[in-house]
């Protein structure tokens, strides 16, 4: 029997301890910190019955079902296309930018030889980031492009990341590439969905398992002793044959070379009572609003919704985090720039000492994965963890 450990109960932790339970038949300790397991994932039903994803808006998008005949062995799920727009010079216009958002932004009347050049510029090509088509060599396009840069991207960005775009990694801003055609579907994965009865029922699904404890309100770091000289990790006094961490780096390590930065949230809550209908589609971004990012009217997530009285709508309002703070004292999203990445290096110079340390999700991998990659990534990253075990003396 092994002696494994993972912190933190969200999508990354949750599907490794469940692999690793169902295929090694060995006991799983999971420390999580919160009062609830599914990390930022985590949803609930308010007194109106409305489901609420606490932490925003989740999705399930990806382009290998796999994942989804993963999930599904754990919640029903069904087919749900995103669909959001942007609210921009005081018009609601489609997200992802497309061809109607062309005819929306410069006119139907100015849009045919422009659309014409983007057919032809872009042939094949479904979607293409907003920065490529700054930097075309079509007059036309690259105008066109800066118009979308400057009215959506770069309001956008400054406000979600306390930054310019140009500090920030590139792949934040081609997340959200501009559609070349009428798709309304904010990605274009082959396969989205929702689970019916919220993430946070797959969650408690996937974690009821006889080989896994699940400890909530539990600060593992405290519990947890690192020995450098010998590369040995210890919970309560008892060596670990295997540490799953999925929190925030930095964190783990006391914070010894400095805090990487990471962004929150501040979400804030406005309940409808005589109105079905609040907003024009479920998620509206908001690039040119004073202090916030998006809104979204949590009912219209839902398969069912025939039973909600009101609506509720979340606005989001981003912040950098700040452990101590009483607002914004949860990560969301690690900030990569190319300072930030030097600092998680030497964090991982650290993480190389320890063989039985195994770093998953965006908070311990400072990385912004959507979260089919997450899931994905958790799914490969199992093996990885497994075939260590397995080459153990003990084992």
């Amino acid at each position: 029997m092994y002696k494994i450990v993972t912190v933190g109960s969200g999508f990354s932790g949750s599907v490794i301890s469940r692999q690793l339970a169902d295929s090694l038949g060995t006991k799983i300790t999971i420390l999580e910190k919160r009062s609830h397991v599914g990390g930022n994932a985590f949803d609930e039903c308010d007194n109106h019955g409305i489901l609420i994803q606490k932490y925003g808006p989740h999705f399930l998008n990806t382009n290998h079902y796999e994942v989804i005949r993963f999930l599904k062995q754990y919640a029903s799920l069904h087919p749900h296309y995103t669909k959001l727009m942007s609210f921009i010079d005081g018009n609601y216009v489609r997200l992802p930018f497309n061809f109607q958002t062309v005819q929306e932004l410069i006119g139907a009347d100015q849009s045919e030889l422009l659309l014409g050049k983007l057919r032809k510029a872009f042939y094949g090509r479904d979607r293409v980031p907003v920065l490529e088509l700054v930097d075309h060599e079509d007059e036309d396009i690259s105008a066109y492009g800066t118009l979308l840069f400057e009215k959506a991207y770069r309001t956008y960005t400054s406000k979600m990341w306390g930054l310019q775009p140009e500090q920030i990694d590139k792949y934040v801003l081609d997340r959200v590439p501009m559609a070349m055609n009428y798709d309304e579907r904010y990605l274009n994965k082959d396969f989205q969905y929702l689970p019916t009865e919220g993430f946070t029922k797959l969650f408690e699904n996937m974690l009821n398992h006889p080989n896994i404890e699940v400890r909530l309100n539990t600060d593992a770091l405290p519990l947890i002793r690192m020995d450098e000289k010998d590369g040995a990790i210890y919970l309560e006094g008892e060596k670990v044959d295997c540490l799953i961490y999925t929190g925030a780096i930095d964190e783990l390590f006391n914070r010894k070379y400095g805090m990487l930065p990471y962004r929150s949230l501040d979400i804030r809550y406005e309940y409808y009572e005589n109105q079905t209908s609040v907003l024009p589609s479920e998620i509206i971004s908001y690039p040119q609003a004073d202090g916030y990012t998006r809104k979204t009217e949590y009912h219209k997530l839902m398969k069912d919704s025939s039973r909600v009285r009101g609506s509720v709508v979340a606005t989001e309002y981003p912040l950098q985090y700040d452990p101590n703070a009483e607002i914004g004292n949860t990560p969301y999203y690690p900030v990569v720039t190319e300072e930030s990445n030097r600092l998680y290096q030497k964090y991982l110079e650290e993480v190389r000492k320890y063989p039985a340390l195994f770093l998953c999700g965006r908070l311990a991998e400072f990385k912004y994965y959507n979260m089919d990659i997450c899931i994905e990534h958790a799914l490969e990253y199992f093996h990885h963890i497994r075939s260590y075990l397995e080459k153990m003396p003990n084992a």
